[in-house]
């Protein structure tokens, strides 16, 4: 078993790549794609060859595994990028990414059978199962429930399930060391869940988010971890990437892609307004003529340029903190989830703004408006967008204890 990858000792397995340079290159590609996505459910096969080929599955891969580990403020840019052409497309990415971090806690000859032998090996997962249960067995657990909304599952090769692990009898509750009844993430092939083709929604359409469900399934203890990979004495890479929890990571991507929908609504705004003619106008001035719609572009552009500068700060600030001193503070984890917050509450202002100012023409499927305000009202209905996030924040500043995993 390893003790730990130290990465000046092992090889480095990667290909160095500028994935946002990658994602900008695929960006007509991606664009292209938009309504075979929406259509499908799914990324198509030759998006995904690209994709890919690009490397963007690898992002947050180990470095050990043939992954980037990228940089935090980096990845995030690519996510962003990637959503102003299609937010379900970064959707699945980021889903897909966060999930790959929790690699770091595998033994590493296990990571890098699953992982690191096949360069298009993917994980996924769905949010921890209410009615599911893990029972210990010789050698492993057998696993029993049902996982709702795994994005990006469709183009996986694995997918991971969460729950409350049970003793061999099936009825007692194992508890961890602080006589809590103990949850633990495991990880199988994904041919052996059944998927539920349930993923029929008003936007992000595109990310599969289907459920799944295994019955008394056999997973070797190896192949597990402490729920979401969350504790440090399972780690065994030792990268500031793997610092942050699959919670952090999550916010940090959505607000991403709430983001790069709301750059590429905001632009296709301004660019109708330089021809639109309202009607009640009498077809004597456009759009951008209109001193409301001056002022309307005016504060949209500056919420969203505020909410990307506050984001890129908050992150750039904690990971060189990680960085510097191999943790991440209370004081710059409540920082990171206030700039997510805010990008994703700005950017679904952005949207709304660019939407009803397009008028009649934001309803029109082949115009660049109704589906990016479904995507993003999509984004900020998913619970780390959600405003009781900021109850959690205002408890941090006001002295009170913190319990939520998203901070």
């Amino acid at each position: 078993m390893d003790a730990g990858v130290n990465i000046a000792a092992k090889p480095d397995r990667r290909q160095a790549l500028d994935c946002l340079a990658q994602a900008r290159a695929l960006a007509p590609a991606i664009a292209a794609a938009a309504a075979r996505i929406e259509a499908a459910r799914q990324l198509p096969e030759d998006l995904l060859e690209a994709l890919h080929a690009a490397g963007l599955y690898r992002m947050l891969f180990p470095r050990s595994l043939g992954g980037q580990e990228l940089a935090l403020p980096v990845y995030i840019q690519v996510i962003e990028e990637i959503a102003k052409h299609d937010a379900s497309t970064a959707w699945c990415i980021g889903q897909s990414s966060v999930c790959s971090t929790i690699t770091a806690s595998l033994d590493h000859a296990v990571a890098w059978e699953m992982f690191g032998r096949d360069p298009r090996a993917v994980l996924n997962w769905g949010p921890q199962g209410r009615t599911a249960k893990a029972v210990v067995a010789d050698g492993g657990y057998r696993l029993t429930g049902r996982w709702p909304f795994a994005s990006g599952s469709r183009h996986a090769t694995f997918l991971a399930a969460h729950c409350t692990v049970y003793e061999a009898d099936g009825t007692t509750p194992r508890l961890d060391a602080e006589g809590r009844p103990a949850e633990r993430t495991f990880i199988f092939p994904r041919a052996s869940a059944e998927i539920i083709d349930n993923w029929y929604v008003m936007g992000l359409k595109g990310t599969g988010s289907d459920s799944y469900a295994v019955t008394d399934l056999f997973v070797p203890a190896e192949r597990t971890m402490t729920v979401f990979g969350r504790n440090p004495a399972e780690r065994r890479e030792r990268g500031p990437l793997y610092l942050f929890t699959v919670h952090q990571l999550f916010g940090a991507s959505f607000a991403a892609v709430a983001l790069g929908i709301a750059r590429s609504a905001l632009d296709a705004f301004v660019e109708l307004a330089r021809t639109k003619v309202p009607a009640p106008t009498g077809g004597s001035t456009v759009l951008r003529d209109n001193a409301v719609i001056q002022s309307q572009v005016g504060v949209a552009q500056t919420q969203l340029a505020g909410a990307r500068v506050f984001l890129m700060h908050a992150l750039e600030d904690i990971w060189q903190e990680a960085v510097a001193t191999g943790a991440v503070s209370l004081d710059k984890r409540v920082a990171m989830r206030m700039a997510e917050m805010n990008a994703t509450q700005m950017a679904r202002q952005v949207v709304d703004t660019a939407y009803h100012a397009a008028g009649a023409t934001a309803i029109f499927e082949a115009n660049p408006f109704e589906r990016r305000f479904r995507d993003l009202h999509t984004v900020s209905q998913q619970v780390q967008a959600h405003y009781s996030v900021f109850e959690v924040i205002g408890k941090h500043f006001l002295g009170l204890p913190l319990t939520s995993r998203l901070i």
